[in-house]
């Protein structure tokens, strides 16, 4: 009887690949030599904190800073530097380090690890992506410490730079300004312009995806030549950080910007418009926001950035192609155009399924939290959104969630990363199509 050997494909691993990094990162995390009061953290608080780092979520049960060594600091750090990028394209810079040959295998597992869209070319793209990175961080790291070194001093001051200059491009959220005051997050820099324009400019860009750095660099600044996806993401990036900006200066006006002046308003606006794109850092009290500037800020956690970076959220393109999907039935049109080109069936259906599926996980688990929790609904859904966004803002319920809780939220923070329909995709059987088909009946709709 011949032997049935099982191999994983690209969904699978990825998911596996992830969990892996994870479950490594909790031992390490629960070790004492990572805790400052040198006993061994739980295993679920380790698993929590591990899951949140790699899958650049933010979401924290302690203050990093306070709680963590630099060994644990520096594991945090690592696990958020390869969730962002993803786990095979660092496997791809060990390879050519070492010189090995990268597989077909391994080129299918990297281009479903940034989302390229297609495998010629993928190991290229991924030495743009590992280049640009290592330069972005570099220069971000740099810029920071003209600020932090008068704060917190030289050394101090060059790993508090490169720390939040990876956790910014990275879309994680972690930071440690604990040394300043426990979960301050970036609320003593709230008036700082130099800090809030580095970090908004190193999540911006981090948010923006792979292919769209890659076809800038390609086609520079000639906008005409981009591909569709790159068009699309950039035209509504700039639009959603506008009206956003605004919006926020009109709802937080009597509310968390009540004591600013124009100038400090305006820039917390603008921060406040780029964070919810799942980079989790706050320059304002969050539980200070007006009941408006907190829903429109679970409304972008819920969109999100672009795909194939280190965003999470239902991503930019999958909301723009529902929306222009609805505007199309609505006005009695089958295609769907824009920037003269027309989106195919196949985008169409994958942006509902995959929307649906992530907004059915996030209603699931926000209701079993509420049955075993005592939070509001408000504050229970913003953390389930900002989990399965990737996010990291919280409304301060996170250090109070119970252990069945922080199961839930780790779970959507996993699938938030590694994608809706990708974990869907990963453990269930794909049947080939048949021939035969069942006829056609019509129901009612709507």
């Amino acid at each position: 009887m011949k032997k049935k050997h099982f191999h994983f494909n690209a969904l699978q691993t990825l998911a596996i690949g992830f969990a892996a990094i994870i479950l490594i990162g909790a031992v390490l995390l629960m070790l004492p030599i990572a805790n400052r009061n040198g006993l061994f953290l739980s295993f679920i608080d380790a698993l929590f904190t591990s899951t949140s780092a790699t899958c650049v979520t933010g979401l924290v049960i302690f203050d990093t800073y306070t709680q963590f060594t630099m060994f644990g600091q520096i594991v945090i750090l690592i696990l958020i530097q390869i969730g962002g990028l993803g786990f095979m394209t660092i496997a791809v810079m060990f390879s050519l380090l070492l010189r090995k040959r990268i597989g077909l295998k391994e080129r299918s597992n990297l281009m479903e690890s940034i989302n390229s869209m297609q495998i010629g070319g993928v190991v290229r793209l991924a030495k743009r992506v590992l280049i640009g990175t290592a330069i972005i961080e570099t220069i971000g790291a740099a810029l920071l410490f003209i600020r932090f070194y008068p704060e917190f001093g030289f050394a101090q001051g060059i790993w508090f730079s490169i720390f939040h200059s990876i956790s910014a491009f990275c879309n994680a959220g972690f930071d440690l300004m604990g040394a300043i005051q426990p979960f301050a997050s970036l609320t003593p820099f709230v008036s700082d312009v130099l800090v809030n324009v580095v970090m908004m400019i190193l999540i911006i860009i981090g948010g923006l995806g792979f292919i769209v750095w890659n076809d800038i660099v390609e086609h520079k600044l000639h906008f005409s030549r981009y591909m569709l996806h790159t068009k699309i993401i950039l035209t509504v990036t700039v639009l959603i950080l506008l009206l956003s900006t605004i919006s926020f200066m009109i709802f937080e006006q009597n509310a968390a910007f009540a004591d600013m002046n124009f100038g400090e308003q305006l820039l917390a606006a603008l921060f406040c418009s780029v964070t919810p794109r799942t980079a989790g850092f706050n320059t304002i009290d969050i539980n200070m926001m007006s009941e408006a500037g907190s829903g429109l800020t679970m409304i972008l956690m819920l969109i999100g950035a672009g795909p194939g970076s280190t965003a999470g959220g239902i991503k930019i393109s999958t909301f723009i192609v529902i929306f222009l999907s609805i505007i199309a039935y609505i006005r009695g049109r089958e295609d769907i155009n824009i920037f003269g080109r027309r989106l195919e069936d196949g985008v169409i259906r994958r942006s509902f399924s995959s929307a649906g599926l992530y907004l059915f996980m996030m209603i699931a688990c926000g209701i079993i939290i509420l049955s075993f929790e005592n939070f509001s609904l408000h504050e229970t859904f913003f953390e389930v959104i900002s989990a399965i966004g990737t996010v990291g803002l919280s409304k301060g319920i996170t250090p109070l969630l119970s252990i069945g809780s922080q199961i839930g939220i780790i779970m959507l923070m996993f699938s938030g990363r590694v994608g809706s329909m990708s974990v869907a995709m990963a453990f269930v059987e794909q049947k080939q199509t048949i021939g035969l088909r069942n006829p056609v009946e019509k129901i009612i709709i709507g």
